[in-house]
């Protein structure tokens, strides 16, 4: 419509003359580095002596590839029914996990706090959890609520166990509500620490006394996880092997649910009762070996059961061992349909590792993710080159190893644990690569090195959808293999001359 006004934008709006005269007074007020200067340092901080720098420094974290504790605590917590994850810390940290969670899934992500501040770090909290619990329970009116840390409570040493046994005897919840807790310091650890020690700490709680005649289900957990479509994926798997099953921990529907007109911030989990028998189960089965280790450890010996704790299943030969489990442990043979998918899978790998064969890779992620990712890229006869794990630890940096010296194309391969993305900004610009994958904060890498971006793994702010498509089993690996391919065909084009930029590729 004529005369319309436009809404400019922070694109355009910042590029507006008023705004670049500002930050040309605001330069000359602070009388900033002349840009020679700045392209000077910038272009030394690319050099291998800066590098040796780099990766002498030991007080300094620069971007880690991962996030505290609680992060992952509220994550195991939210996927089980009519459960509030709540938080006994700061307000500021329970708002900037939530936030992280939206961003990501584009969903509203349903968190409490105890609200602590100066007052409880100095005399610490007992009274804002038990106010806290009481409010909870009385506005949103969970089934369960679920109690985790920051490092403000963990540092002044307050105890849940005590907290929670005075906020009953007040009578802030009755002596009968379900509050499961862990303690979950963020200055330690990383997210897929907090996931374990919440799941432990609710699976504790909810299968004390439980222990009885065996259900012969398999219990099934996903690990830290942020892809509802792997949830939905391994029910899917699950369902046709016709096994009987618990998924430990279920947050799919409630962060990916429909547009009624009405917001339910309790929707699907795992049911408190399934999860209360878990104890009976004849196995269970882990999808990501170092976001469970507690977990793990803590099932086989309250609950006596076989437990198999593989890494996240990613490409072909991942999924034949799940699939391979499954029918173990489940004691029913392997459907042809899955059959079927593997074939298809090779078929598609047959038709693009041509593009794939040889790409020089790096990755940055947690450590199931990425020895799922390095199996699937030796498949596809890529290269990793630069593997960068800051939450890993010796366990991981061992079999990422035995994993890639056992294929031609990953002898090269360095393994870097502790490491964060500042580092791998060294490692690609003195040797570089063709090809980045991880998290949406490997992107400002991306740009400067001019190398195209496979996003996979969390968080993954500046792309819609991705979460929604599962990147586990045949049909995972498939999804991802177009994200691969598809990434490599995008950078081919962008740069290919005149006479090679060809229709069919």
């Amino acid at each position: 419509m004529s005369g319309t006004l436009k809404v400019k934008d922070h694109n355009e709006l910042f590029e507006a003359p008023e705004f670049q005269e500002q930050r040309a007074r605001k330069r000359q007020f602070e009388k900033a580095t002349p840009d020679e200067e700045v392209q000077r340092v910038l272009e030394w901080t690319r050099s291998w002596e800066y590098r040796e720098k780099n990766f002498a420094r030991e007080a300094l974290t620069i971007n880690p590839a991962k996030a505290c504790q609680p992060l992952g605590a509220i994550l195991a917590a939210i996927g089980f029914e009519g459960t509030l994850p709540f938080v006994h810390g700061s307000q500021g940290c329970v708002a900037y996990f939530r936030s992280h969670f939206a961003r990501h899934f584009k969903e509203p992500f349903p968190a409490v706090s105890s609200s602590m501040t100066e007052d409880a770090a100095v005399f610490g909290g007992l009274n804002n959890l038990i106010e806290g619990l009481e409010n909870a329970r009385a506005l949103y009116r969970p089934k369960m609520i679920a109690i985790s840390t920051t490092c403000m409570a963990e540092v002044i040493g307050d105890d849940l166990n005590a907290f929670i046994r005075n906020a009953r005897e007040k009578g802030a919840v009755p002596q009968d509500y379900p509050l499961p807790f862990a303690h979950t310091p963020s200055f330690v650890g990383s997210h897929i620490t907090g996931w374990d020690n919440m799941m432990k700490g609710i699976l504790s709680y909810l299968t004390e006394g439980r222990k009885g005649e065996p259900n012969g289900k398999l219990n099934v957990m996903l690990g830290f996880n942020t892809y509802v479509g792997d949830y939905r994926e391994i029910k899917r798997l699950l369902g046709l092997f016709g096994a009987d099953f618990t998924l430990l921990s279920d947050p799919s529907d409630v962060l990916d649910s429909p547009a009624t007109g009405e917001y339910h911030p309790y929707v699907g989990g795992t049911p408190l009762e399934a999860a209360a028998d878990a104890a009976n189960a004849r196995a269970t089965l882990a999808l990501q070996k170092y976001a469970t280790l507690k977990t793990c450890e803590y099932v086989a010996e309250a609950w006596g059961q076989e437990v198999v704790a593989l890494p996240w299943p990613i490409g072909v030969r991942l999924t034949d061992r799940l699939v391979q489990e499954i029918s173990r442990l489940s004691g029913r043979p392997v459907p042809p349909e899955l059959e079927v998918e593997r074939g298809r899978l090779l078929d598609a790998m047959a038709d693009s590792h041509a593009y794939v064969h040889g790409k020089r890779v790096a990755l940055a992620g947690d450590p199931d993710l990425l020895l799922g990712l390095l199996s699937f890229l030796l498949e596809l006869g890529a290269e990793p080159v630069h593997v960068v794990c800051t939450n890993g630890n010796d366990a991981f940096e061992r079999e990422a190893y035995e994993l890639l010296q056992a294929s031609p194309y990953g002898r090269e391969a360095k393994v870097w644990v502790g490491k964060d993305l500042w580092h791998l900004r060294s490692l690609v610009f003195t040797e570089p690569v063709d090809l980045l994958m991880g998290s949406s904060y490997l992107k400002f890498l991306a740009r400067e090195a001019d190398l195209p971006l496979v996003r996979v793994g969390f968080p993954v702010f500046d792309r819609h959808h991705l979460h929604r498509y599962p990147i586990i089993g045949y049909q995972g690996a498939l999804n991802l293999l177009v994200w691969i391919v598809n990434t490599v065909l995008e950078e081919l084009d962008r740069k290919a001359p005149a006479h090679s930029f060809d229709v069919i590729r």
